[in-house]
C-alpha cells in the first residue's frame, strides 16, 4: 500500500505539470488528459488521507487547534 504522503506528492506533482503544459502550451492532447483525470486524482488523495493509519491522540474538545491547547485560550 502507498504512503498518504506519496499519494498527495503525486497529486501535487500532477498539478503543477498540468499549469506548466498550460503555461508552455505543449499538447492540448496532454492538457485534456491531465484535466479529466485531475477529479480522479483528487478523490485518490482523498480517499487515502482519509484512511490513513494515523492515531490522533487528543479529542477536539481537548484540542480545538493545532497549534496551541485550549488552556491558553
Amino acid at each position: 500500500m502507498i504512503n498518504y504522503k506519496t499519494v498527495v506528492g503525486i497529486v501535487t506533482g500532477a498539478l503543477i505539470v498540468f499549469v506548466t503544459l498550460i503555461q508552455f502550451e505543449v499538447s492540448l492532447f496532454l492538457i485534456w488528459l491531465l484535466f479529466l483525470a485531475g477529479p480522479f486524482l483528487v478523490m485518490w488523495m482523498v480517499w487515502s488521507v482519509l484512511v490513513a493509519p494515523v492515531e490522533i491522540k487528543e479529542t477536539f474538545d481537548e484540542q480545538f487547534y493545532q497549534d496551541r491547547s485550549n488552556q491558553e485560550l
